[in-house]
Parts: C-alpha cells; structure tokens; sequence
C-alpha cells in the first residue's frame, strides 16, 4: 500500500511543479513544503484543486475543500487516499 500512496505523492508533485512552471517559478516541492510558500496564489490552489480532480478522477466532496488540506502535498496526499478508500459497510 505504501507504493499506492507514493504514487500518490508523485502526482501531486507532479501537478504542483506544473502551476510553478507555469507561473515561471521555481522551488524543491517536498511532501512537507508549504504551498504557499513556494509561490501558489488563490488561484493557483483553485487551479491545483482542478487539476487533483481531474488526475484521480474524483470530485472534492465540499467539506475538504479547506486550507487545512491544501497546505501541502502530504496534506493533499493524506485527503486523496481517505476519499479514495472504499468505504467499510
């Protein structure tokens, strides 16, 4: 499972250096680094919500739609796997 949840991680990375390079910025994205502290604005986490959507296929439910989860990748990371879950019946 811990290669699920790496792969994951790269993703998000993945998605993150793509805003960056698009805004022509440049920064070391770790699972800690703070977002906005590498240059994400506003509209740059609406854009990174889009494109999370879009890469794992799922819709945000409303209720993680928060700064708590946006901090980061890992924060996004540990969000997507507990959406991504099957629920227990």
């Amino acid at each position: 499972m811990q290669s699920h949840e790496a792969d994951i991680a790269n993703r998000i990375t993945a998605l993150v250096r793509g805003i960056l390079e698009q805004n022509s910025l440049s920064a070391e994205v770790t699972s800690e680094t703070k977002l906005v502290d590498i240059g994400l604005t506003s509209m740059d986490m609406v854009n990174l919500m889009l494109s999370v959507e879009a890469e794992f296929d799922f819709t945000i439910p409303q209720g993680e739609i928060t700064p708590e989860n946006f901090q980061s990748v890992g924060t996004l990371q540990r969000m997507i796997v507990g959406q991504l879950q099957p629920t227990a019946a």
